[in-house]
């Protein structure tokens, strides 16, 4: 079993957000940015998590139900105090504790990985994670001795003129010895101006007991940046999402534009699928090779088959099977299923539906609730009638049959197999298979009428 835990600082409101929402939950890159730290803290080997949480803590909780354990810090009154909440968690552990902040969503695994390491193999009372800053102001300064290991940290306000010349800072990540840790834990007081527990005073203990305390430096500054305020957020959404992009290049997937392509975190993509301009591809999607993606396309959780095409459609948990034309101008709605073939053409809304293979819808048709099957014809202006004002009908239409134009199908109705529906009908009853079905009035023409009405 691996000898880390993770805990993970996100019980602060983040006022300069101006949000109800808490700060950690706010998305990047599809999901909240607490979650790609604790998908950080998995990949580097953490065993465990534990959350502290106390702004809408309740809300927290829920989003990350199953993925960590939790700690409640009612007030917040510092970090050290925040970490003294896990420790419940920490009694009987004797392994390493990595200390993380909720708000810093562009932490990757192979940083976080790298720190342990190092720490490891340091074999330190305390590690921190330092950055070089091109502008290091308001930052606290690591300060080392010329062994390299950290002799104290200073807060900004604090530091000499000597100091403020240091461009490495803290980025209030650690690992600690869990035994050690504990310890400092109660030595902790806030005798400070701020009346707050903090936890650099641990480091400065640890010190003071003459523990060594080694520092690992990041390679990119931006990956240790936390988020306060909504410029900041838009600034990491950037960053993840130029970082997916240029992933998905590297294996083989043409982006055409990445300055006008939005592709969350999660996605996969297969090789030689092309995505166009102006497309979003969002939470779980997935799409498999030779495909072509947009241009003006919005796909959220969605599963996408190999060598389809669509443009200028908005579909939302969907299946759409291998080989499968799609838009212009089209909504899938939840719980669609195109199979392999499909064509589904302009102006055209699927919900709730099943279509069977090299099924047709070409243009201008609602098709809801419905189950269709193999090489059906669906004509212009069809729609299926699924609503009594009360209850949802299903509407089946079996292999091979035809739909002329204009036809409305109320619900709950069968159309089976190999038969027709003639142009303008509004079915109401069952067509059996190999069956015309026609439901219209009759046409009745009244020779010279246009002439006495313009008289």
């Amino acid at each position: 079993m691996s000898q880390l835990m993770a805990v993970i600082l996100a019980a602060g409101k983040g006022t300069r957000m101006k949000s109800t929402l808490p700060k950690v939950l706010h998305r990047v890159g599809g999901k909240p940015m607490v979650q790609h730290v604790l998908g950080a803290a998995n990949f580097a080997g953490a065993a465990k998590s534990v959350v502290i949480v106390g702004f809408g803590a309740e809300s927290v909780t829920e989003a990350l139900t199953g993925q960590a354990e939790f700690a409640v810090q009612a007030e917040q009154l510092g970090t050290g105090h925040a970490v003294m909440q896990a420790k419940p968690q920490l009694a009987n552990f004797n392994g390493t504790v990595m200390v993380l902040c909720g708000d810093t969503p562009l932490l990757t695994g192979e940083l976080l990985q790298k720190l342990y390491r190092e720490h490891t193999k340091a074999q330190a009372a305390a590690t921190v994670l330092t950055a070089v800053m091109p502008d290091p102001a308001g930052y606290g300064r690591v300060i080392r001795n010329t062994d390299g290991q950290v002799v104290k940290i200073v807060e900004h306000k604090d530091a000499s003129p000597a100091e403020l010349a240091v461009r490495e800072i803290n980025t209030g990540i650690y690992c600690f010895a869990a035994g050690l840790l504990l310890k400092a834990l109660d030595s902790l007081t806030c005798n400070n101006s701020q009346g707050e527990y903090y936890l650099t005073d641990v480091i400065a203990i640890l010190n003071n007991q003459g523990e060594k305390v080694w520092a690992v430096n990041a390679d990119d500054y931006r990956e240790t940046l936390g988020i306060n305020s909504r410029v900041q957020l838009a600034e990491a959404e950037g960053i993840i999402r130029r970082r997916k992009l240029e992933i998905l290049m590297e294996n083989g997937v043409t982006i055409m534009d990445p300055n006008s392509t939005f592709i969350d975190a999660q996605v996969e993509i297969g090789p030689d699928t092309v995505i166009y301009p102006f497309t979003w591809i969002q939470g779980q999607s997935k799409i498999g090779a030779n495909s072509v993606i947009g241009p003006s396309s919005r796909l959220s959780d969605t599963v996408v088959g190999a060598q389809a095409t669509i443009h200028f459609t908005y579909a939302h948990d969907c299946v759409i099977g291998n080989q499968v034309t799609v838009g212009p101008y089209v909504h899938l709605r939840p719980q669609t299923v195109l199979a392999d073939g499909v064509k589904i053409g302009n102006f055209v809304e699927v919900k709730n539906t099943v279509v069977g293979e090299k099924s047709k819808i070409p243009h201008l048709s609602y098709i809801g609730d419905t189950d269709m099957g193999a090489g059906v014809n669906i004509g212009s202006g069809t729609i299926t009638v699924n609503y009594d004002g009360v209850h949802k009908h299903r509407t089946t239409i079996e292999d091979n049959a035809f739909i002329g134009c204009n036809t409305n199908l109320v619900a709950p109705v069968t159309v089976g197999r190999g038969s027709y529906v003639a142009a303008g009908s509004t079915i109401t009853k069952n067509v059996p298979p190999g069956s015309l079905g026609v439901a219209r009035a009759r046409q009745n023409n009244i020779e010279g009428w246009a002439e006495k009405q313009r008289r």
